[in-house]
């Protein structure tokens, strides 16, 4: 399960999404999301899940690695379904005690997975074909404005990119000394759900002694080149936005107003 986690990982390549402003991408992401929950019946949601779905053709991603960040989170989408299953109204098609599920239900337990499967694979987009230096300069960039309100944004984008560039290394730490653990003959997958959290103990320990470790590591060398923050620094890679950039921000514009549109005229398909 740990090798499957894909969250803050980026793969190089040329692809189209790669391409892009890292500032745009972000604007497109944030746009997405709000284009997802402005669908609210099954023709617009539709029209989001095409957009979704040429998202990920036009990435270049594998479709695997995709399929692993949706493995991940795959308990949390069947427990949201089951859970939206018994707030429907109408007949019930089945009842016990004050649980019922009627096809209100089941439309609304099919419309929120299709949500979130939606959302996760627009932010696996981003994190995939976006590296963590652009990704620092954009959210730096867009912050901007904030340091009217002498807010430190260079420092907020500083952690918030070393935070999701140091996932994979603490999975792939987590997944070493799981394997060590294994290797002494320690049982983590047998038992019980309190025996199992039991057995994660011996791992939890030297991962946050390594993790501070590595955060005490990685300050000195910060420290040791100088760094000061963002006061006065240059950047090596300027970031421009190119006509494609302005392009596919009318087109989610488009869509967006396309979405708004299904809404209004398919009202009653739900």
């Amino acid at each position: 399960m740990v090798r499957d986690v894909t969250l803050g990982q980026y793969l190089p390549g040329k692809s189209l999404i790669h391409r892009m402003d890292a500032r745009a991408k972000i604007v497109l992401l944030i746009s997405f999301i709000v284009l997802i929950f402005c669908a609210f019946n099954f023709v617009s949601l539709a029209l989001t899940a095409v957009v979704t779905i040429l998202i990920v053709i036009s990435s270049g991603i594998p479709i695997k690695m995709y399929l692993k960040s949706l493995k991940v989170i795959i308990v949390i989408v069947v427990i949201t379904s089951i859970l939206n299953l018994f707030y429907g109204t109408g007949d019930p098609l089945w009842q016990w005690w004050i649980l019922k599920i009627t096809w209100s239900g089941i439309s609304r337990a099919i419309f929120v997975t299709i949500r979130i499967i939606c959302l996760i694979l627009a932010t696996s987009a981003l994190t995939f074909t976006t590296s963590p230096t652009d990704l620092t300069d954009a959210i730096e960039r867009l912050m901007k404005p904030l340091k009217v309100f002498h807010i430190k944004v260079h420092e907020i984008a500083m952690m918030m990119t070393i935070a999701l560039r140091f996932i994979p290394t603490l999975l792939e730490e987590t997944d070493k000394i799981m394997q060590a653990q294994k290797a002494r003959g320690a049982d983590m997958e047998s038992g019980n759900i309190i025996q199992r959290i039991k057995a994660l103990i011996p791992v939890l320990i030297p991962l946050f002694v390594s993790s501070f470790r590595r955060a005490y590591e990685l300050a000195m060398a910060m420290e040791c080149r100088c760094y000061q923050g963002g006061g006065g620094r240059t950047k090596m890679k300027v970031l421009h936005m190119a006509k494609i950039d302005y392009i596919m921000i009318a087109l989610t514009a488009v869509v967006l107003a396309g979405v708004i549109l299904c809404n209004i005229f398919f009202w009653a398909i739900v």
